[in-house]
């Protein structure tokens, strides 16, 4: 726990926050995506993803400290294995969950200025693909044709989730939030 200590309370603050938002609006964007998502037989969260990992990628570049996006992760985890919600993932929610968190902060390595929109895009991306790959490959078992077309749509989510969040940074810095 020495590691936290880097961390100030503001920070945790906003690591909660962005964890929260995370979990909150996974079960509102979800239901609407899987209305164009169903038909085209494509995985939801493939979608969907980037709208609910652009809050990585927002912590990361709020925070500015190694580890934010991981903690993200790590908290949206426990907050949801806490709260029984497994959804079809069951246990492997741990890993779905930590490790788009882990890849994000692994790119976010590579990026000086965390407050571009490359940065934002190639985070979110990199967190999304991550987490498709996880849900398609390791509970959907999908076929190469189906798991192409998954990832796909997953960069799509990705690019989109992307610009939201570097366009929400820049109004957290507009009106002095961040």
């Amino acid at each position: 726990m020495n590691w936290l200590r880097k961390y100030s309370s503001q920070d945790l603050l906003y690591i909660a926050i962005m964890s929260a938002l995370g979990l909150a609006a996974k079960p509102i964007i979800t239901p609407l995506i899987h209305l164009i998502s169903a038909p085209l037989m494509i995985p939801g969260g493939s979608l969907a993803g980037g709208l609910y990992m652009m809050w990585i990628a927002l912590a990361i570049a709020i925070v500015n400290k190694p580890g934010a996006g991981l903690l993200v992760g790590i908290t949206q985890a426990i907050v949801m294995l806490s709260m029984g919600y497994f959804g079809n993932h069951g246990a492997v929610s741990l890993i779905s969950y930590t490790m788009p968190g882990l890849m994000a902060e692994i790119v976010s390595l590579f990026f000086k200025n965390k407050k571009t929109l490359p940065f934002h895009v190639l985070v979110v991306t990199i967190a999304n693909l991550t987490g498709a790959v996880i849900v398609t490959i390791v509970v959907m078992r999908l076929a190469a044709i189906p798991l192409i077309i998954s990832l796909i749509a997953a960069a799509i989510s990705g690019i989109v989730g992307g610009i939201i969040s570097y366009s929400m940074f820049n109004k957290l810095k507009k009106f002095k939030i961040v």
